[in-house]
């Protein structure tokens, strides 16, 4: 907390997760993609090629509104974080592929043996 000019408190304004570890890459096929799976196929490949062996950690698809981890963003509801971004940082994600301008999202990491 910090004191404000009131003499009260103010709580700081959350700051986005520090995403400076994870090599970003954008995608906007045309034509768009039918669906999930098609993004999911693309997303897949990209980080084969990056990554070699790898592992999805999250992913978001805005048309259905469903992410995974299931529910992750529920404890964020007030966040300006989602919780399947939260979750991808906190737990080694090495990469973040973003289709369609946030459309479909997906954080790997790589599997080292």
């Amino acid at each position: 907390m910090q004191d404000n000019e009131d003499g009260g408190y103010t709580c700081p304004v959350p700051k986005p997760p520090d995403m400076s570890h994870i090599e970003q890459v954008t995608l906007s096929p045309i034509p768009p993609l039918h669906d999930y799976l098609e993004a999911m196929r693309l997303a897949n490949r990209e980080a084969s090629e990056r990554l070699g062996e790898h592992m999805l950690l999250s992913w978001y698809d805005r048309d259905r509104d469903y992410e995974s981890p299931r529910h992750a963003s529920e404890c964020h509801q007030h966040s300006a974080v989602p919780g399947y971004v939260d979750y991808g940082v906190y737990h080694g994600a090495t990469l973040k592929i973003d289709i369609e301008e946030g459309r479909f999202v997906f954080f790997y990491m790589p599997v080292e043996l």
